[in-house]
Order: structure tokens, then sequence, then C-alpha cells
């Protein structure tokens, strides 16, 4: 293990010493109760002390019922990466540097961020061609920790594996999956290739705005891009009912049309990155945390999600089992196919208000865990992004039968679509 790898490890361990210690007098709390909402708190806090790779992979885990208890999933979910922005001083360092030995793009310099994450901050200039931009700016440093984090967390889940009672549980697949999830958001080529593909693939849609980047001006770790004003938080209160709905259901056909046609999947569409204008406009910021679903994955999920709004449970069972990562050699297929027939009879055709994501996916996992599944690791993004959304739509119109507006998408990616593709036997 290289030394840095070392160093970050004994870093790790004296946070966690630390709130360890913090913790303890939870446990003298008289109340279960009382108890478990006070470490719940130490947990988040220590989580966002360990830095993002914690966070990131933290939220990807709460997706995975399948292999954590249902609190412990509720609780990372929770999970939200607001930290302080970087010194001024950082950001001039990490700036310059970028653009050292090659012109200087800007003919001005707001150093005051904008918005700030725990892998970059964002903030106002001006291009020499005046052009107004905004400016996302990578923090000193953070990629080797990252990386070093996620060499621990391999490290982890191989030994996991040889546990008994483990075998068969895909912790490296997992960690393996949240790690390049989480490091691709280092890479703002990346992200200028994803604004493209997002430009490109949704750029039919007249109510759809998606910053356009500015190549020429980027360089290592500083992502240019055109600055849209006039950005604030809309409150549901704020919109005409025949807007809010209008908005929930362009936001969903934006969201079905990447899960079941283009593949590409925007993980992160929170109000930090999704924003509403008063006359139902959509404008999709910051493409750091997009995945691209392999056909035969974006295939599956699009047959159980159509199978689910028509309450073909049998299908839906059948769907999972062909999807899951690995079956227990005493896996009880019948009760799933039961448990999953009542499970999807229950949710078909419900309305926004009437249905929750999250519980239902509890209760799937919760099945394919008693029923000895494995639920294949690669279901997290979709299903991320889903849950991701899932609280805007909630909030701005919840009677929306998000299951029925999914229906035209669905039925023109299983026609024109990409044809299934099942594992070699």
């Amino acid at each position: 293990m290289a030394f840095r790898t070392w160093s970050r490890a004994l870093a790790i361990a004296a946070v966690t010493v630390r709130r360890g210690c913090a913790a303890l007098p939870a446990l003298a709390l008289s109340g279960s109760r009382t108890r478990r909402a006070v470490l719940r708190k130490h947990l988040r806090t220590l989580l966002t002390d360990l830095g993002p790779s914690f966070v990131k992979g933290a939220q990807l885990l709460s997706t995975r019922q399948d292999l954590l208890p249902r609190e412990i999933c509720e609780v990372l979910g929770r999970l939200h990466d607001q930290v302080a922005p970087m010194s001024e001083e950082d950001a001039r360092e990490a700036v310059r540097s970028a653009y050292a030995g090659r012109p200087w793009p800007f003919a001005d310099f707001d150093w005051e961020p904008v918005a700030s994450g725990s892998i970059a901050c964002v903030y106002r200039a001006v291009l020499a061609d005046g052009r107004q931009v905004a400016v996302k700016v990578r923090r000193v440093g953070i990629g080797p920790r990252m990386r070093a984090d996620f060499a621990l967390a391999e490290s982890g889940a191989r030994l996991m594996e040889r546990l008994p009672g483990m075998r068969g549980l895909p912790a490296g697949e997992i960690v393996r999956q949240c790690r390049d999830a989480v490091l691709a958001q280092l890479d703002f080529e990346a992200e200028v290739e994803a604004l493209d593909s997002l430009r490109r693939n949704l750029g039919d849609l007249a109510y759809l705005r998606v910053p356009e980047p500015v190549r020429e001006a980027g360089a290592e770790g500083v992502l240019v891009m055109e600055y849209l004003p006039g950005l604030r938080r809309i409150r549901p209160e704020e919109l005409p009912a025949e807007v809010a709905e209008l908005v929930v259901k362009r936001v969903l056909r934006c969201a079905y049309r990447m899960l079941f046609i283009h593949g590409l999947v925007h993980c992160d569409l929170h109000p930090g990155n999704l924003y509403i204008a008063p006359d139902g406009g959509i404008v999709i910021l910051d493409a750091g945390f997009v995945v691209r679903l392999e056909p035969r994955v974006r295939r599956l999920f699009a047959e159980f999600f159509l199978n689910m709004a028509r309450g073909n449970g049998p299908y839906c069972a059948d769907i999972v089992i062909r999807s899951a990562r690995s079956i227990g050699e005493h896996a009880d297929l019948d009760t799933f196919r039961e448990g999953i027939g009542a499970l999807v009879a229950g949710a078909a055709s419900r309305s926004a208000r009437d249905f929750r994501l999250a519980p239902f996916a509890a209760k799937l996992f919760d099945l394919q865990r008693r029923s000895g599944l494995y639920a294949a690791p690669e279901f997290v993004f979709p299903l991320l992004s889903l849950l991701v959304l899932e609280g805007m739509i909630n909030e701005f119109h919840a009677d929306v039968d998000f299951q029925n507006e999914a229906k035209p998408v669905l039925f023109k990616a299983l026609l024109t679509g990409v044809p299934i593709q099942r594992k070699a036997s």
C-alpha cells in the first residue's frame, strides 16, 4: 500500500476515533429512540468529516437496502454535500496553476464563490471577449485524497467477501462502481463531454436549458461554461397549479429520456442542479455526476418499469431474477415471485401522492435479501436518479401519475431501442 494511502488511513482512523468518542455519551441516553437519533446525527457528522468520497459513496449506498438495514440507508440518504468554500488563497492557487504557461482567458474574475461543493467551487468571470461565464474550479489536492479513500475501501471489500456469511456479497463490485462514479466527477473534460451530450440528446426540448461549455477557455481542473443569469429557487406556492403540474411532467420527460432512450443519466438533480423558471422552463446545471447505462441495463430497467405500471408482477419478478448479481444456494424464488407480485399489484398506476419510490425500493430489496438474491450494482444509478427527483415531484405536484407519464418513452425505447443482451450462460 502506497505511503499516501497509509497516511490517509491514519487520518481516517483519527477522525473516526474522535467522532466515536464524541458519540459515546449518547449510549447513556434513556430511550432507544432518542439514542438512535443522536447516533444517526453523529454518523452523518462522521461521514461529512471524512470527506467527499465517504459522503458520495454513502449517498450511493443509501439505495442499497438489499445490503444494509433500512434505518442506515435512511441516514445515508439524508447526507447533503454542502461544505465551506475554498479560501480565496486556495482558489487563486488552483486557477493560476491551471493556466500557468498559457494565455489568461479572463478579463475579470470574481473570487467570491457563487456555489460550493466538496469537489469544486463555482465562480463568476468575464472572458476577454466579454462573455459572462461560470467557472468551476476543482479543490486543491482533492484527487489523490479521494483515490486513497477508494484504495482503502477496495481492500476492505476484498476482506469482507472472504468472511463467513459474506461470500456471494458483491462488495468489491459495489465499491468499484461507487469509485468509478465518484472519481469521474474529478474529470472536467468528461463533464464537458457530458454537458455537450445532454444538450444534444435533449436539445429538441424548447423548455430545457443546459449551459454550453466554453472548451477553449477551460484548463486542467477548471471548467468554463456559459453563465445563466436570474437563477433562483422557486417555491411550489409561487407557481399556478397548472404550471407546477407542467413542470413536473417536463422534468419526468427529461429523466425518462435519459434513463430509457439515451442512457446518459444525470444522477444528481437536486435543487442545486435543477432550477425551475416561473414560466415552467427548466435549467439543468453541473453534469459531474452522470453515468452511462449499458444497453442491457437500460432495457431491463425499462421492462421492469413498464410492467410495474401495468401491474404485471410475475414478469417484474422474472426481470429481477434475470438481472440479479448472484443467487444464493438456498434462494427461495417461489416466495420471491409471490412477494413481488403483491408489491407490484399495490404500486400499479398510483399517483406520486399515493406511491413512494423509496419505500417501494426498500420492500423490493428486503424481498431480495430474504430470498437470497443480490441486486445488480449497476441498478443503483437509475434508481438513484429517480430517488433524487422524487422529493421535487411530490413537492410541486403530488397527483401526477409518474408511471403513466413514462409509458410513451418506454414504448419508444422498447420498440426502437437496442435489443436486450442476455448474460452468457
